[in-house]
């Protein structure tokens, strides 16, 4: 029986059983073997995943954007048009066959986007080329699903189900748990808060699954079944996500309005390059990035080359890293001007985290 056969009747037992107390040892143990199937299907038990070709592009700028969507939604347009990137565009589906780069600069920093070929429902599973696509998802710093207005959130839904069975998780942040392995002593279960769905019995069941008889669990928050598989199984990406709902020249007013309301959105026309300031502010706010500038000795700040880092990573050692590996060797302190500082300029180590439009001068020891 191949894995796609597996996955789909476990799937089918899933659906089958009723969700109560009684059940949910043996929907816990389900869970598992299904993430166990998944993975496999990733990345075969002979090595690493075969790449597609022309799938595999080369990482540049400092942020990627893929656009994930199924046929014929407008992705290629809204590329074309942001990008000034010539991906082919026709009225019938299926017209993007490989992954087409793109580039944008915005704010000082340079964005890649990357136009994925369409997906469809299955994709997961390796029909069509959905595995490679996702594959290529799962690297970038942001996702855009583009929705066409007019089709069924269903579609949503759909891309949501494909991308989450391939280990993303979109719009979350990773799990509270610390999981850790032992050598012996048993599972031993810590839950900080009321557990409504996790007991001993039911982490223990899941672990045993995975062959793990020894280990310390701790939950801080009311945790469900997925969510300790997702941290045992280790290998899920937490990405960002928007929802770019497009063709919006061809709905009523009253319509839009009840677009905005959902969280996540925003509605744009590719064609007529319908609200692409605001698509580009909320991309800035959700890829979370901090430009810094640098501030050579005796010349102004050039405003139009920042270093861009992200928002976790902005430390003074990350900085000089982003410009050069060989700076922190020869670094003695920086001077800071901004918002991160009390002083202008002050005084700093490596280790001080800097603000966005902060203005940075390096001085290296004698």
């Amino acid at each position: 029986m191949s894995i796609v056969q597996k996955i789909a009747d476990i799937e089918a037992e899933m659906n089958r059983t009723q969700k109560n107390k009684a059940t949910s040892a043996h929907l816990g143990l389900l869970k598992a073997k299904l993430a166990k199937l998944r993975r496999e299907l990733i990345t075969p038990k002979g090595g690493g995943a075969v790449a597609g070709e022309g799938f595999d592009v080369a990482k540049t700028g400092d942020a990627r954007i893929g656009f994930v969507g199924f046929p014929s939604v407008g992705k290629s347009t809204l590329l074309s048009n942001l990008a000034g990137v010539y991906s082919e565009v026709a009225a019938y589906e299926f017209t993007t066959l490989t992954t087409v780069p793109g580039s944008l600069k915005f704010k000082g920093a340079k964005i890649q986007l990357l136009d994925l070929p369409g997906i469809i429902e299955g994709a997961k599973d390796g029909k069509g080329r959905g595995k490679q696509v996702i594959a290529v998802a799962r690297t970038c710093s942001l996702i855009f699903i583009v929705l066409d207005v007019l089709k069924p959130l269903q579609h949503k839904r759909i891309i949501e189900h494909e991308l989450e069975g391939f280990g993303m998780r979109l719009n979350k942040s990773p799990p509270d748990i610390t999981f850790r392995r032992k050598e012996k002593g048993g599972v031993n279960l810590n839950a900080v808060v009321p557990q409504s769905e996790l007991d001993l019995d039911l982490v223990k069941t899941i672990l045993a699954e995975y062959k793990i008889h020894n280990a310390d669990v701790v939950l801080r928050y009311d945790t469900t079944a997925d969510d300790l598989i997702d941290v045992i199984e280790g290998n899920r990406v937490y990405i960002p996500c928007l929802y770019v709902l497009n063709k919006i020249d061809q709905i009523s007013i009253e319509e839009l309005d009840i677009i905005y309301k959902i969280p996540h959105t925003v509605p744009i026309s590719a064609h007529h390059e319908w609200n692409f300031d605001s698509l580009l502010e909320t991309m800035w706010d959700y890829l979370n990035l901090v430009r810094v500038f640098t501030k050579p000795k005796g010349q102004v700040p050039d405003p139009n080359a920042p270093v861009v880092l992200h928002a976790e990573k902005r430390t003074v050692e990350d900085f000089c890293n982003k410009i050069h590996r060989s700076i922190l060797k020869e670094f003695k302190y920086a001077l800071v001007w901004g918002y991160s500082v009390k002083h202008q300029p002050q005084k700093v180590g490596k280790d001080h985290v800097l603000e966005d439009e902060d203005v940075v001068q390096i001085i290296k020891k004698v």
